[in-house]
Order: C-alpha cells, then sequence, then structure tokens
C-alpha cells in the first residue's frame, strides 16, 4: 500500500541543566529542563535510514550545556532564542527549531548572621527550591522569525469567598444547588505569545522585551485579578485574567489559561451535633477530581490566535 511521510521531527528532550554563577561569595542559580525538537530535509532518514541530514541528539545535549556556559542564562526566553538559532543556522537540512524550556525557581535561605536561628541575612550560596509554579517558554525559530511564547502552570490560588454559581441550565440529571458564596480554586496554567519575532520592523528594530520583567509583571496581573474579581463564574474570572495582563503589559498579544476548578464541598457534620456554616468559618472537602475544567484565550484587537487549544502540547 503506498503511504506518504507527513509532519516529522527529532530531538532530545529533557536535558537538566542548572547553572552556578559565582559572584565571589554570592551565587546565582539557573534550574532548566530543556527540551530541543528539529524538522527540515529529514525525508532520508526515515525512507531509507540514511544518517547524513540528521545531527545527533547526543550533539544537540552538549549543545546546551556547552551553550549554558558560553552565553550564560538571562531568562528561558533568551536561552531559548540563542539555541534555536544556532541550529538553524548552523545545520543546512534543519529549516525549523522549537526549545521548550521549563524553569524551576530557587529562593535563598537566610542564616543566622545575626545571631538568630534563620533570620538572619540571605545565605550568599544556600537555597531551597520555591514551591510555587513552574515557569515554561517555548521558542520557534524558522530561518526568519523567532515565536517566543511564555507561561506558568501549577499555580494554585484561591478565594474563601466572592463567589457565586448560580443561573445554570438544569436538566433532570442537575443535583448541583445554586451557591452564592462559595470558595473557588484553581491551578493556573497560561501562555502568553510575544509580538515580537525578532525581525525588523518599519521604522527601525524594536528590541526584544524584558523577558524576566515580563514575566514577573504579567504573573503579578494574573494574581491580582484572581484576588480583585468578584466571580460569578471561574469563566468570567479567567477573562479578567487575561485582559488584565493585555491592558497592562503591551508586548503580549494572546494569552490562554487552563484552570481546572478545584472544588470544595462543605463536610456534613450534623451526625456529630455541629454546625458547619456559621459565622465564624466552615469546614470543606477538598476534592482533587472530578473537576471542571476551564479553558479560553483572550486576544488584543486584531491579533491572530496562535497558541494551541491544548496546552500540554507546549
Amino acid at each position: 500500500m503506498p503511504t506518504t511521510l507527513g509532519q516529522n521531527q527529532y530531538g532530545k528532550a529533557e536535558n537538566r541543566v542548572v547553572k552556578i554563577t559565582r559572584d565571589g561569595s554570592t551565587h546565582h542559580i539557573k534550574d532548566l529542563n530543556v527540551s530541543v525538537s528539529l524538522s527540515g530535509d529529514l525525508d532520508d532518514v526515515h525512507l531509507s535510514g540514511s544518517n547524513a541530514h540528521v545531527l545527533p541528539t547526543d550533539t544537540m545535549k552538549n549543545t546546551v550545556y556547552a551553550f549554558a556556559k558560553e552565553h550564560g542564562i538571562e531568562s528561558p526566553e533568551q536561552f531559548g532564542i540563542v539555541l534555536a538559532r544556532h541550529f538553524v543556522t548552523t545545520c543546512e537540512p534543519i529549516d525549523r527549531a522549537r526549545v521548550r524550556i521549563e524553569e524551576y525557581a530557587w529562593e535563598r535561605i537566610a542564616t543566622s548572621g545575626d545571631g538568630g536561628e534563620g533570620g538572619g541575612e540571605e545565605g550568599g550560596h544556600s537555597f531551597v527550591r520555591r514551591g510555587q509554579e513552574t515557569r515554561v517558554s517555548q521558542i520557534t525559530f524558522d530561518g526568519e522569525r523567532v515565536e517566543v511564547v511564555s507561561g506558568l502552570k501549577d499555580l494554585t490560588v484561591l478565594n474563601s469567598t466572592d463567589s457565586e454559581f448560580w443561573g445554570f441550565a438544569k436538566d433532570k440529571y442537575t443535583t448541583l444547588k445554586e451557591a452564592y458564596d462559595r470558595i473557588l480554586a484553581t491551578d493556573v496554567s497560561a501562555r502568553w505569545r510575544y509580538g515580537w519575532s525578532g525581525v525588523e520592523e518599519p521604522g527601525g528594530s524594536i528590541g526584544a522585551p524584558d523577558w524576566n520583567e515580563s514575566y514577573e509583571q504579567t504573573r503579578r496581573h494574573v494574581l491580582a485579578a484572581f484576588a480583585e474579581t468578584y466571580s460569578l463564574s471561574l469563566q468570567q474570572t479567567l477573562h479578567q485574567m487575561g485582559t488584565r495582563v493585555l491592558d497592562h503589559r503591551d508586548e503580549i498579544d494572546e494569552i490562554r489559561f487552563s484552570l481546572p476548578n478545584k472544588h470544595h464541598f462543605l463536610v456534613d457534620l450534623a451526625p456529630f451535633g455541629l454546625k458547619n456554616d456559621t459565622p465564624d468559618g466552615a469546614v470543606y472537602l477538598a476534592a482533587d477530581r472530578p473537576y471542571g475544567l476551564i479553558e479560553a484565550t483572550v486576544l488584543r484587537d486584531g491579533a491572530d490566535a496562535r497558541i494551541s487549544p491544548d496546552l500540554t502540547t507546549l
């Protein structure tokens, strides 16, 4: 039966890179998980087994580590752009490179320099892994334009009030009661796409964003919108989060969220002679599954939707 070779790519996935920069007795740490994927003139290796156009994935791994030393790691975006451009411009059969990076954050451990226990100055070389979100980025280079999609995952947030859910559609299988004061909790997964492409624009070249500042400020606006929105639905909150980011960050054209609704149910304490939901508080069961999953993209006017609807592919 005749067949046709479709889209294909190959690469080296999940290269764990820890870069320590020493500034005297003060050290700085960058902890990345880097995956490289290349595509181009690769038909022969699939059809005949010829490896003439195949750059070994072991070489990709070595390049990642060498570039961490040669070029440093200012941000996942900067590092990914340098890598993607290198593979396309130095390996002739390759016309497209995609680099995906996760960054794991660390913070300094306070020392007892003032005579206290752990309450003194920040240590110069001791760190504790920060247990909040993971920063992510995807950089794609096609030989002409760079596309940068940044984001985060596993940022757990919760509002203990200022959330309602009522007036919803009902049928014979509906048992959910309307809620006029509920807990709203989710694990935020978000990706945002920058308008910057690395190509000189009419009137002069536009410089790349400050990737680290942009990440921190975007994260801040996501959290502020979550906290400040009186929510009638998680969908409404999602839209407010995206809108606030686009209103405050001109360098971003598109943002997409995937938000699981982490349900909290009042525990029935009546069998123990206790009234649960009282003015001084309540006890809830935090259910991990099943959960509602709310997903949507918010776009700047005139921008195209280019972030994949399935964030697990980014």
